[in-house]
């Protein structure tokens, strides 16, 4: 090596090239001695690699293997080892139990893509329903809330609105016929157990007495901060006229002491838009129909098949000619159709085709206002009626005395309403029934019960009011 302080002549400069030259020479070594190095260790860990897998591989053979070869040489002192044979049919046993779980996971992706649009479209549905306050399930009203749990309670209610139909509905308009009454209000029980249906209907002139109610503007659906006093000695219908849902909902409650957890608002335009997205619905008609106000309804006699327009002058009908009594022949028609109407809707005919489907459950929700309705709860109704025998589905009407009063109101059983709505709340027997009268006579043996009375005289007659 050469002083860098020495005096630099040619000797010297030939001297430091050499030793620059080599200490070139050695760093490239090194380097390249590095790179060899990393180059091996990478050699090393590829080679090295294979085998821990194949090490790996032959340890989760092992232990699933080895269950089955302990179990299988139970009362051997040590298992033959596996043949390549084996082997492989185990490889292919591994291989198909993959396969398996692969199309699971995939099954199970599937079935979770259509319950989300399932669940998307029943979420459409329920927002086409226009929401009205109406419930109060935790009023002092309601009897034995406790033993009424599971029990659905829907009140159903057709409005005589005239806002938005058309001269042909032949209803009339919001003009000549302002507000909105209940024109049809029936409450629909299904208890807990789901082995019975009981629908009970309420004449639009029942005589009652009005609770106090907040003041209800149905051309907005709200209520306003006014309070409406209580009136006696007033129909039926004008707890709707003046307090809406909430006020009809309330006396309800009140008269019966169950739990009404369902209020479902139906006006003239969706039920006919509902009858005909189903094709029309079959009715037993006697005798052709005919109405001094509303015309001829039916001219046909038989089994008929009716449109949305004749089905909704076919409800309601109140001066039909030859018919004495009224509310109570409209209200037969009203449970007659209506379960015709659900049995309609829940036919193979109907669930099976999308068109009509859809098109019902769009018109159904169009047309409809109330408090928790919705999909889920409809077709509770609907379905709990459609598994039931026609001996399991009773309608009937709240009992009165059948004739208006000199006010044209109908008067109220009370004793008899207490005891139909008492059965109704413990899922007894209901008064007038076989099962009613046995299980009296068995808590009473020394007791003879008087004879039942069958009303001879004339019929129902007709009420006084004038409206449709």
């Amino acid at each position: 090596m050469t002083d860098e302080l020495e005096p630099v002549g040619d000797h010297t400069k030939v001297r430091r090239k050499i030793d620059n030259t080599l200490a070139r020479f050695a760093a490239a070594h090194e380097e390249l001695a590095a790179e060899e190095a990393k180059r091996q260790e990478r050699r090393d860990r590829l080679i090295a690699r294979p085998a821990a897998l194949l090490e790996q591989t032959r340890t989760r053979l092992q232990r699933v293997v080895a269950p089955v070869k302990a179990e299988a040489s139970a009362d051997d002192d040590q298992a033959a080892p596996q043949t390549r044979l084996q082997e492989k049919k185990q490889r292919r046993s591994e291989r198909s139990v993959r396969i398996g779980r692969i199309a699971c996971a995939v099954l199970a992706g599937l079935i979770f893509l259509a319950t989300g649009a399932l669940w998307g479209t029943k979420t459409w549905f329920n927002s086409k329903f226009t929401e009205i306050a109406a419930l109060d399930e935790n009023s002092a009203d309601i009897q034995n809330a406790a033993g009424q749990t599971g029990d659905e309670n829907f009140l159903i209610v057709g409005s005589d609105t005239r806002a938005g139909a058309t001269a042909e509905e032949n209803v009339g308009d919001a003009d000549l016929v302002g507000g909105a009454r209940s024109d049809t209000v029936m409450l629909a029980h299904i208890p807990a157990d789901r082995k019975r249906a009981v629908v009970v209907s309420f004449p639009r002139d029942l005589e009652i007495t009005r609770p106090s109610c907040e003041r209800y503007d149905a051309n907005t659906g709200t209520y306003a901060t006014e309070v409406v006093a209580a009136a006696q000695k007033v129909k039926l219908n004008t707890a709707y006229a003046v307090g809406g849902p909430k006020c009809l909902t309330k006396w309800v409650q009140q008269l019966t002491g169950l739990r009404i957890n369902h209020f479902v608002g139906i006006d003239f335009g969706g039920f006919k838009e509902m009858v005909d997205a189903v094709h029309g619905v079959a009715v037993h008609v006697d005798k052709p129909i005919k109405d001094s106000v509303l015309g001829m309804v039916i001219a046909q006699t038989g089994d008929v098949t009716i449109s949305g327009d004749q089905a909704l002058s076919y409800v309601r009908a109140r001066h039909v000619q030859g018919d004495p009594t009224s509310d109570y022949g409209r209200i037969k028609r009203q449970q007659e159709f209506i379960a015709a109407l659900l049995h309609k809707a829940m036919s193979q005919g109907v669930i099976t085709d999308p068109t009509q489907l859809t098109d019902f459950v769009t018109a159904f929700a169009r047309s409809t206002f109330g408090d928790n309705i919705g999909v889920d709860q409809m077709l509770t109704l609907a379905q709990s009626m459609k598994g039931l025998d026609t001996s399991k589905l009773t309608f009937l009407t709240v009992p009165t005395t059948g004739e208006a009063n000199s006010r044209g109101n109908e008067v109220l059983l009370d004793t008899k309403s207490k005891e139909l709505f008492q059965a109704m709340i413990d899922n007894t027997a209901l008064p007038g029934t076989p099962e009613y009268e046995a299980a009296h006579a068995a808590a009473s043996p020394t007791q003879t019960p008087p004879p039942t009375s069958v009303k001879t005289s004339k019929p129902p007659s007709k009420s006084t009011s004038s409206d449709p």
